[in-house]
């Protein structure tokens, strides 16, 4: 069970970790692809800035030997210089130099020098079929300079970093030098040079943050798996079950709420469990004792001069049986919202003597004390009469069981412009402070070890405090263990307009 858990579970650890993976790995690529881009943008204009102050160098070096008195006397030593400042040019940045007249024709270049010092006077095998295409030319006439990685229309094999600088005398070109350096040949390099960098830390750096991500993953998507065994677990029954988030975000807020839902299931779980133990309760004992009852009557067990006693027993509880039924219809009605008031103006302080009458028998019995019906004043308010008798009705009856032979049951009526006060207020035992305030919850029902009379589904009271917020007003319980409880409501004397 545990396998298939994590087996199914896996799969939005598994989508999340894939996502995040494929947004680094894209990051990845688009930064290197941008890198390569600069990198190369970045090593273009070296290369030509590079051509270009090694080419203005010479046009300014070849441009003063030319005009110089040295070399109308010895041409040949002249241009022996020329052509080692072309090979010491090319060398330095791995470069060809070379010189063409107004023509664009090479008349100087690094291998017109041979080793012995002495010049070359045949054809450059290398540089005779290179000729400076019309438009460059036209470039170096307006401009003095011409600069573009170009093949020279075709003169070249290959693209070439390539550079031309006028070499000027007496305001006119006399030639040009000319700087060119292969593209591939130099490029390749350095690129592969810098993606080997990038491709190594990015490696480093991918596999660290891999780590990271399935290490944050897994943490992020954890209360996500808890919470999908804990569900399997609630739709079982056991409601044991946590969620553990720490920290403060959105996960822990979820993980929260998920944990209060938890605990009012439980709650809500544990209150129907006692509801059925309890609705079963009440409804066994009153039909075991109408079915023997009736029985006896039948079979002649009962004599005839006591069959009127056992049918009057006979009869409260069938009237016992009535109002559980009427409970939980009342209940129904009330969770679908549809349990609706026919208000009505009436006396409250006489319905509350009323009711309080249908328990004189009882009060005789246990020689209850009644205080504060003789204080009460006449009070008209607007409401659900046989509503607000139920209320009035339980709260009562709940005093009467709770009351000790001889103890002391008080009313109180005020009210004001806007409002009635009522409370009602038994001696006894009185509830724990850690029960008062669940005396109003749905199905709850107080410790019975303390309850003189255990009677009841734990219906009443929800439903006296459902029926006194349709009206408007609000009700509480207090109590003072061993002394007193006391349940009090207000109601508004008018129906609120909307």
């Amino acid at each position: 069970m545990a396998f298939k858990f994590r087996k199914q579970s896996s799969g939005l650890f598994k989508e999340y970790f894939t996502i995040i993976f494929l947004v680094i790995l894209i990051s990845f690529t688009v930064l290197g692809g941008s890198l390569i881009i600069f990198a190369r943008d970045y090593f273009r204009d070296e290369k030509t800035d590079l051509l270009r102050d090694n080419a203005q160098r010479l046009s300014v070096s070849v441009a003063q030997m030319v005009g110089s008195e040295y070399a109308k006397q010895y041409p040949t030593n002249t241009a022996l210089m020329i052509c080692s400042d072309l090979i010491t040019a090319s060398e330095s940045i791995k470069a060809d130099f070379f010189i063409c007249n107004e023509s664009g024709e090479v008349i100087y270049c690094q291998h017109m020098r041979r080793s012995d010092m002495a010049l070359y006077t045949g054809e450059c095998i290398i540089h005779s079929h290179i000729h400076l295409p019309q438009n460059v030319l036209q470039t170096l006439q307006t401009d003095h300079s011409y600069a573009a990685i170009t093949t020279l229309d075709g003169v070249l094999t290959e693209k070439n970093f390539t550079y031309a600088a006028a070499v000027t005398l007496d305001g006119k070109n006399a030639a040009y030098i000319v700087g060119i350096q292969p593209v591939t040949e130099s490029l390749r390099p350095y690129v592969l040079a810098v993606l080997r960098m990038f491709g190594i830390s990015s490696l480093i750096t991918l596999v660290v943050a891999l780590i990271a991500v399935y290490v944050m993953t897994y943490e992020m998507t954890k209360p996500l798996r808890q919470m999908a065994e804990a569900t399997k677990r609630y739709a079982a029954g056991d409601f044991s079950m946590r969620v553990h988030v720490d920290g403060r975000n959105e996960m822990a807020d979820l993980a929260g709420a998920f944990n209060s839902m938890a605990r009012d299931l439980a709650s809500l779980e544990s209150a129907r469990r006692s509801f059925v133990a309890n609705v079963s309760h009440e409804l066994k004992t009153p039909m075991t004792t109408i079915g023997g009852f009736i029985d006896g009557i039948l079979d002649g067990t009962i004599p005839p001069d006591k069959q009127s006693h056992y049918l009057q027993i006979v009869s409260d509880e069938v009237k016992r049986l009535s109002r559980l039924v009427v409970s939980m219809l009342n209940l129904s009605k009330i969770e679908a919202g549809k349990l609706s008031l026919n208000r009505a103006e009436f006396d409250i302080c006489d319905m509350i003597f009323r009711t309080m009458l249908g328990f004189e028998q009882v009060i005789e019995q246990k020689q209850f004390s009644i205080t504060g019906l003789e204080s009460m004043e006449s009070t008209i308010i607007s409401g659900d009469r046989d509503m607000l008798t139920q209320v009035v009705y339980n709260l009562i009856d709940n005093a009467v069981k709770f009351t000790p032979e001889g103890g002391e049951i008080h009313f109180d009526v005020v009210h004001d412009m806007q409002k009635v006060y009522i409370s009602i207020r038994n001696s006894g035992k009185g509830i724990s402070s850690e029960e008062i305030d669940r005396v109003f919850d749905q199905f709850y029902k107080v410790d019975k070890s303390r309850s003189f009379d255990v009677k009841g589904a734990g219906l009443g009271l929800y439903i006296v405090k459902s029926i006194v917020e349709m009206h408007g007003g609000a009700i509480k319980a207090s109590s003072v263990e061993n002394q007193y409880t006391e349940f009090s409501f207000w109601l508004p004397l008018q129906e609120e307009k909307q």
